[in-house]
C-alpha cells in the first residue's frame, strides 16, 4: 500500500508542478487535490482554495493532529533555464516550480493522511489541510480556515527540512522606517541632509543587539533590505524610506520587539503587521521524542511558514531542502519523497 501511495503521490506532484498556482491563483491545484480525495473516496471540505479532510473514524473525544502544507508557489525567477511548469526527472531529481517548496511535503503528507484515513482505534484524529496563500502570508490561506477546524493538539507543518525536526521557527516583523531631514537645493549648505542622516540609522540597525538568546533559534536578527529616496539630482529629499526585515526568536513577542525598536531606533518606524509570531513545540513532546528515537535531529528554523498562523504547538518537518526554495531550476529528489512518506508514517505510528 505504501509503495502505491508513494507512486501516486509523485504523480500528483508532477501534475501540481504542471499547473500554475501562484499565490491567489490556486484554482487548478485545488482541483487536483480534490481529485485525489475523490479517487480515494475521502470526503473533504473546500473553503476558497483551501482543502480540509478528516480521518474516517473521527472521534470528538480524541485529540486531533493537524497535517498542513501549501499548494501555492512564488513566481519563477529570471535565472530559470528549465521550463518551471514542465515536471521531469533527471538523475533522480524531479524538476519544477514548487517541487521542493512545498509540493514534495504536501503530497507526502496527503499520502500519509490517506494511509491512516480508514484505520480504526487510533489514539488521535487526523485533520489534513492543503492550503493556499502561504507564500504571501495572505488572508485567504490557512488563517481563513482556522475557524472551521476542531481544537488541535499539535500540528506537523510540511516544509522542506531534510526530514529533520524544526522544533522552533522565528517570527517576522516588517518595519517601514522614515529618516527625516531638511529638503533643500543641492547647491546650498545643508547640515540636515536626510540621506546623510541615514548613515547612523543604518549603523544602528546593523549593530543593535537584543539581550535574549534562544537555545533553538539563536539571536534576534534585523536586516535593512530596501532603501529609497530622492527624485532628482539637485534636490536634497525631505526623507529616506527604509524597509527592515526583523526575525524574532521565541524569547520575545512581536509586540515587545516593536516597542523596543520604536523606543531606541534613530528614526520613525511602523510595523506592517505583528501577527507573524515565532512558534515552537516542546522538545519533550511525544512526537519530537519519537523523531529523536528514529535518529532525527532537532533545530530552530530561521524561515517563516504557516506555523506563524497557528496557536497550537507545531513541528516543521518535510522532505526537500530549504536552501533550494525559490531558487532557479527548483527540484526535489524522488527518493526524498519516498523517504518522507516512509518517515512520516513510521513517526506517527509511534504515537497513534
Amino acid at each position: 500500500m505504501i509503495q502505491q501511495l508513494t507512486n501516486n503521490a509523485i504523480e500528483l506532484l508532477q501534475n501540481l508542478i504542471a499547473t500554475q498556482s501562484f499565490s491567489k491563483e490556486e484554482e487548478g491545484t485545488a482541483k487536483l487535490i480534490e481529485q485525489w480525495f475523490e479517487s480515494n473516496e475521502i470526503p473533504f471540505e473546500r473553503h476558497g482554495y483551501n482543502i480540509i479532510a478528516y480521518n474516517k473514524y473521527f472521534d470528538k473525544s480524541k485529540p486531533t493532529i493537524l497535517l498542513n502544507s501549501h499548494h501555492d508557489t512564488v513566481k519563477p525567477n529570471s535565472a530559470y533555464t528549465k521550463d518551471p511548469f514542465h515536471p521531469h526527472i533527471e538523475d533522480g531529481k524531479l524538476y519544477g516550480l514548487g517541487s521542493n517548496d512545498a509540493g514534495g511535503c504536501l503530497v507526502s503528507l496527503i499520502a500519509t493522511f490517506t494511509y491512516f484515513y480508514a484505520q480504526e482505534n487510533l489514539k488521535y484524529n487526523f485533520c489534513m489541510t492543503a492550503v493556499a496563500e502561504e507564500e504571501n502570508s495572505g488572508d485567504d490561506g490557512v488563517r481563513s480556515i482556522l475557524k472551521y477546524l476542531p481544537e488541535i493538539e499539535f500540528a506537523i507543518v510540511g516544509e522542506p527540512t531534510l526530514m529533520q525536526l524544526a522544533i522552533a521557527e522565528k517570527g517576522l516583523i516588517v518595519l517601514d522606517g522614515i529618516v527625516k531631514g531638511t529638503p533643500s537645493h543641492a547647491a546650498h549648505p545643508n547640515n540636515d541632509n536626510s540621506i546623510y542622516n541615514t548613515i547612523k540609522t543604518l549603523e544602528w540597525f546593523r549593530d543593535y543587539r537584543f539581550d535574549k538568546t534562544s537555545e533553538t533559534l539563536g539571536d534576534m536578527k534585523m536586516t535593512v533590505t530596501q532603501i529609497n529616496a530622492g527624485s532628482q539630482h539637485n534636490v536634497v529629499p525631505a526623507h529616506v524610506d527604509l524597509v527592515i526585515d526583523v526575525r524574532v526568536n521565541d524569547k520575545y513577542t512581536n509586540q515587545e520587539i516593536y516597542d523596543i525598536v520604536r523606543k531606541n531606533a534613530p528614526c520613525e518606524v511602523k510595523a506592517r503587521s505583528l501577527r507573524l509570531n515565532s512558534s515552537s513545540i516542546d522538545k519533550n513532546h511525544p512526537i519530537v521524542q519519537a523523531g529523536i528515537a528514529m535518529g532525527r535531529e532537532t533545530y530552530g528554523s530561521p524561515t517563516l511558514s504557516d506555523q506563524s498562523n497557528l496557536t497550537c504547538q507545531s513541528l516543521k518537518l518535510g522532505p526537500g531542502d530549504s536552501t533550494r526554495s525559490h531558487s532557479a531550476n527548483e527540484f526535489i529528489y524522488v527518493n526524498e519523497i519516498e523517504e518522507g512518506i516512509d518517515l512520516y508514517i513510521k513517526l506517527l505510528n509511534k504515537i497513534v
